[in-house]
């Protein structure tokens, strides 16, 4: 692997305290870039812009997809990766749904952890802080043919973040004419494209004040499915129920990690497809006791309310079992609880 290291480091003029999600970058980047049927050596260079043809492929047919993961520093300022083996699976099963070649394993952990090593300074210690890391792919070859393309370029970029919703509790719109994704697509893939196409149902609902959509399936919009770019959990008569993965959803990192905790809590946990009818009629017999995203930059959400219909349906003050999973998932994350799971990976 080609390293590059930076002169002089930017990090001195950054307020990490106000940090704005997303859009600070750390000083080095990993790149390795598919061609003649094989992906070249990689290498870790300073952060900077990048030349590619306006006909680059995924300019004009999406061919992108992405993860999202977070490194931590415990009090003894000691890196670590929470379940990164999931992430390098999910990438690589996404960019298999959309003709990307797969990414070597040792091409990706050796680059991850040369990274962080380079810029751990920007991995600030303390509940709450972390920092979030992007690997990424996209058909580079310049070209308008329509079909698969033959050039490719892997990436990791790493952002410091703070709290990704600072208000803390977040009021959501049940999705009554669109649809995150349709049996048969790619709503399991961490695709480009499936982003963007929620862009402008989410712009919508911000206008009327709510924060996120939860979307419903595409055949009848009856089911729940997704909240946002979230997993969605419910807490009814006691047994925390989400919907099952499949084709349409995301099979989150932080919600299989919510599952396991709440089993080991001794939680009733039932994976099944849940009707919005079920939730109205739960909530109004006072059955729903809780509502909550999960995700990897939002880690765990309550949500105080949601709308159907016109009509607004507001939860119960307080979320006990929801700060208790957050609680034990981010005290595994920073290595303040043990971790049972063996979850967590450090970067030596």
């Amino acid at each position: 692997m080609k390293i590059t290291q930076i002169s002089s480091s930017k990090i001195k003029d950054i307020d990490f305290e106000n940090l704005d999600f997303g859009r600070i970058f750390t000083d080095h980047m990993f790149v390795c870039h598919f061609r003649n049927g094989k992906w070249e050596t990689p290498e870790i260079k300073p952060y900077q812009a990048l030349t590619i043809e306006p006909s680059a492929s995924v300019l004009h047919y999406g061919q992108a997809v992405f993860e999202g993961m977070k490194a931590f520093k415990d009090s003894q300022n000691k890196v670590w990766l929470f379940r990164p083996e999931e992430n390098f699976k999910r990438i690589n099963l996404s960019s298999k749904r959309l003709q990307i070649p797969e990414f070597p394993e040792a091409h990706f952990f050796k680059g991850l952890e040369k990274l962080l090593a380079l810029d751990q300074e920007w991995i600030k210690p303390g509940e709450g802080n972390s920092l979030y890391i992007r690997p990424f792919v996209f058909a580079s070859q310049p070209s308008v043919q329509a079909s698969a393309a033959g050039e490719y370029i892997f990436m990791i970029i790493c952002a410091p973040v703070k709290a990704y919703y600072s208000g803390g509790e977040i009021s959501v719109l049940i999705a009554e004419e669109y649809s995150r994704a349709a049996s048969g697509g790619v709503g399991f893939a961490k695709a480009a494209g499936n982003y963007a196409a929620q862009f402008y149902p989410t712009s919508e609902a911000l206008k009327k004040g709510f924060q996120q959509i939860i979307w419903t399936d595409a055949n009848n919009h009856e089911y729940l499915e997704e909240a946002g770019t979230m997993n969605i959990f419910f807490k009814i008569n006691g047994i925390l129920v989400t919907s099952p993965t499949n084709d349409r959803i995301l099979d989150g990192i932080t919600r299989k990690s919510i599952i396991k905790i709440a089993k080991k809590e001794g939680i009733l946990v039932e994976e099944r497809p849940i009707k919005v009818s079920e939730i109205k009629e739960a909530h109004e017999s006072g059955a729903l006791e809780e509502v909550f995203g999960t995700g990897t930059a939002v880690v765990v959400l309550p949500i105080n309310s949601f709308s159907h219909q016109e009509k607004t349906f507001t939860l119960p003050k307080g979320t006990p079992l929801a700060n208790k999973l957050k609680t034990i998932l981010m005290g595994i994350q920073y290595k303040t609880l043990d971790d049972p799971f063996q979850w967590t990976r450090s970067i030596d």
